[in-house]
């Protein structure tokens, strides 16, 4: 649970960032993957989604160039959700700041789970159905995660720039330094980030295949695993904020009060004419007046 609770905790090390992001890279293959097989699109895919709106513009295909758009936006609002969770997170010193993300990712993955079949058939301002936004912005939500967690070291959701960085580091493996070249102008690969992109790749190709194998053999609630996972890797910083953070004690107990006002019942008031008893106290009688006191008769003197 302890290392759980470092993996999307507050303070971030190399070596963490590198662990959650091939976690990252395994549930983004899956989910990339399996929405393939579901939609016959990537949807995490943003470049493809670019062009096909140069497309549609060329062709004079509205259609086309509303699918893209749509997509692209959800991708937006997806990182735009991340940034929004962990700066205000952050702005109150809660350690759940990377957390939070991860269970709205959670959260909607077991959404698409349950309700995936369904929302293939809602129709969408955008020519796609809404299964295609949500797979969208969860992939911009968990990419933006990753990003903001590592300072834009880590991208999760697409592989263009391991890939590239890896046949980088393989180039520089390979080139053989002439004779005499001194030591500090030597050519020479990274072996760690040879080790970190190249498992990057390899989770999310891993991943990729878990993914298409259960969505064709399972279906939709095959994501219930992976929402799962980011569930465990979400919870043990909030429980953590929960405990020690007087901010958040103060707004769920706001919460709740106001929850419970809510659902107090209100008495009726009674009019004056309203048939039947009133509920207003009888009004005050004045005090009765106090008769003076009474003289003694006069004495008359006897005959």
């Amino acid at each position: 649970m302890r290392r759980l609770f470092h993996l999307s905790g507050q303070h971030r090390t190399a070596s963490i960032d590198n662990l959650l992001g091939l976690l990252l890279a395994f549930n983004a293959g899956a989910v990339n993957a399996g929405g393939l097989l579901v939609v016959h699109m990537y949807t995490s895919h943003m470049s493809g989604f670019a062009s096909q709106v140069a497309d549609g513009l060329v062709l004079g295909h509205g259609t086309l160039i509303l699918g893209a758009v749509g997509a692209l936006l959800a991708f937006m609002g997806g990182a735009a959700s991340t940034a929004l969770i962990v700066h205000w997170a952050q702005r109150h010193h809660l350690r759940s700041a990377y957390a939070m993300p991860l269970l709205l990712e959670a959260g909607l993955l077991l959404v698409f789970g349950l309700l995936g079949a369904i929302t293939l058939t809602w129709p969408t301002p955008f020519s796609v159905p809404l299964t295609v936004l949500l797979l969208s912005y969860i992939m911009g939500l968990q990419n933006a995660l990753s990003s903001s967690m590592s300072h834009g070291r880590l991208r999760t959701t697409h592989m263009t720039g391991h890939i590239t960085d890896l046949g980088l580091e393989l180039g520089r493996l390979v080139y053989r330094n002439p004779r005499g070249t001194p030591l500090e102008e030597r050519v020479r690969a990274s072996r760690p980030a040879l080790r970190f992109h190249g498992g990057l790749l390899g989770m999310f190709i891993v991943g990729g295949v878990v993914g298409a194998a259960g969505f064709k053999y399972v279906g939709f609630v095959w994501v219930m695993p992976l929402a799962a996972l980011l569930l465990a890797l979400s919870l043990p910083p909030l429980r953590r904020d929960l405990r020690r953070s007087a901010y958040l004690r103060q707004r769920l107990a706001s919460l709740g009060r106001r929850v419970a006002g809510r659902r107090r019942p209100a008495v009726p008031a009674r009019s004056p004419d309203a048939d039947g008893p009133s509920f207003d106290p009888p009004a005050a009688r004045p005090p009765a007046p106090v008769p003076p006191s009474a003289s003694p008769p006069p004495s008359f003197p006897s005959a």
